[in-house]
């Protein structure tokens, strides 16, 4: 006998767990962490704080921040081309830009696929240098922030602690999507 009562049957589809507060905030923070390396890198590296960098050897000493690296720390397939590029002015420039700019951009949530894809590349040419990593047989901490970064950039982790959804909405990022 049918009492004329319908049930109702309510089906709830879970948001995605990167789009959780508590995710976003893990994001966020590994954002800042990633940006905090490049940037002390670059600033390290710039004036010799004594850290990776030793007093007397900065940048604005006239020593080439490439040049102490890639004069002595790769081995394996790629060591001659490394040494080769060892302190040339041009490569010199283009890892300091890319330190300032990639650091820059994480710390503050803008140009998250551009950071993320020069990051990534940047760190994978550093484990290029250093074949085969001397605590394993392939992974190492480069690789590791490398795909780290690729997911910085495709959970949108700029948005939360950061002026990626600000910068998202400007005029050239929508004129130009892969600023994002």
């Amino acid at each position: 006998m049918r009492t004329g009562r319908r049930i109702r049957i309510r089906v709830v589809t879970p948001g995605p767990l990167t789009e959780t507060p508590a995710a976003r905030y893990v994001w966020a923070a590994a954002r800042l962490a990633l940006g905090w390396i490049f940037a002390w890198a670059f600033v390290d590296k710039l004036f010799g704080l004594g850290f990776a960098t030793p007093a007397g050897k900065a940048w604005v000493d006239g020593v080439g921040p490439t040049e102490g690296f890639l004069a002595n720390a790769p081995k394996g397939p790629f060591a001659g081309v490394y040494n080769a590029l060892a302190g040339a002015a041009w490569a010199d420039w283009l890892f300091m830009i890319g330190l300032a700019g990639i650091g820059a951009a994480l710390l503050l949530g803008v140009g998250m696929r551009i950071a993320a894809a020069s990051g990534a590349l940047l760190l994978v040419l550093m484990w290029t240098a250093v074949l085969p990593p001397e605590n394993n047989p392939f992974m190492d901490d480069h690789l590791i922030y490398a795909i780290l970064l690729v997911g910085l950039a495709l959970v949108k982790a700029g948005d939360t602690l950061g002026l990626g959804r600000w910068w998202s909405e400007t005029r050239l990022v929508k004129r130009f999507p892969i600023l994002k």
